[in-house]
């Protein structure tokens, strides 16, 4: 075969240079760990990911306060099974760089045998920021109303179902709550679909402020809301808690130069105990009660279940 007289073979230098640069642009680095010392090695790379000074001495100390709480535990007993075992580990660990920032990092941990013994462990370091964020944001798209920012339909029904299986064996959560919005079609027909959106919002702030250590509040969709009740527990005291929802939510919204009346209508199912009631009979209920609400002339709560005996307020 004729050979290409374009074609040269690259240096030593040459071909570590371009390992290099392809590293770095990965915005991975190289490092190492001598066992007996716990001396640390790195490239350049890994000195980036830590935002650490080259010229600070590298002390695994140090460093090792550089690690989030829990990516901290995770990675020394990562650390410990590879000098144990010999296996190699992946895992992703959050630091906190020299300067402060927060960064993810996917770390690879291997053992190197010498002398029949386990003298150092190496690997590789890589920034995966950028990866963690978009994951963050497409799951933030999938379980949220984009509208409200509140839990949507379909995450709501999950994390139902968790508070059902572990929360409610120690009484974390009381009611299942449905709110709808008194005469929203009239406000939208009136004002239009912005003015729509913007009482949308303002109810799911006035939710979220007020029930901000309930199990969830969401968004199911239209005019509808729902929550988890943790607290309060005795069905006398969540109907006082609606009824005094039912004012908050009855505050005028004040939307460019307009004021827009706001009220809405609660029906909310007791979860009772005990606690193993499907999702779909509780929702029934409420609905139930709902409708009761807007029967009994909207702008009220009905409560019902086991233990409220259907009380109206």
């Amino acid at each position: 075969m004729k050979e290409d007289p374009a074609a040269s073979v690259l240096s030593d230098e040459a071909r570590v240079r371009l390992y290099d640069q392809a590293l770095n642009a990965a915005r991975i680095g190289i490092w190492e760990c001598d066992l007996e010392t716990e001396r640390l090695s790195w490239t350049s790379g890994v000195y980036d990911i830590f935002g650490y000074p080259v010229d600070n001495p590298l002390r695994r100390a140090n460093i090792v306060d550089l690690y989030i709480d829990e990516s901290r535990r995770n990675m020394e007993i990562a650390r410990a099974e590879v000098i144990r075992s010999g296996r190699p580990v992946t895992l992703e660990t959050e630091i906190r760089t020299w300067r402060g920032e927060r960064r993810w990092m996917r770390l690879s941990i291997n053992a190197a045998q010498e002398g029949g013994r386990r003298g150092r462990i190496f690997g590789c370091k890589q920034d995966v920021t950028s990866d963690r964020q978009v994951m963050e944001s497409l799951r933030q798209q999938a379980e949220t109303d984009p509208l409200t920012g509140l839990a949507n339909r379909t995450i709501f029904q999950d994390r139902y179902r968790e508070v059902i299986s572990d929360g409610l064996n120690h009484g974390f959560a009381s009611a299942l709550v449905l709110i709808d919005l008194d005469g929203f079609k009239e406000l939208n027909d009136t004002h239009g679909h912005l003015a729509g959106d913007a009482c949308l919002c303002e109810v799911a702030q006035r939710l979220r402020r007020a029930f901000r250590n309930a199990g969830l509040v969401g968004r199911l969709g239209g005019d509808e809301f729902a929550i988890i009740l943790r607290a309060p527990t005795d069905p006398a005291r969540i109907a006082e808690v609606l009824q005094q929802t039912i004012v908050m939510l009855s505050r005028p919204l004040f939307w460019n130069g307009l004021r827009i009346e706001v009220s809405a209508s609660i029906g909310a199912a007791l979860v009772g105990r005990p606690h193993r009631r499907r999702i779909a009979e509780l929702f029934a209920e409420a609905d139930v009660a709902l409708y009761r609400a807007k029967a009994d002339g909207r702008n009220r709560v009905h409560l019902i279940g086991d233990e409220a005996h259907s009380r109206a307020a």
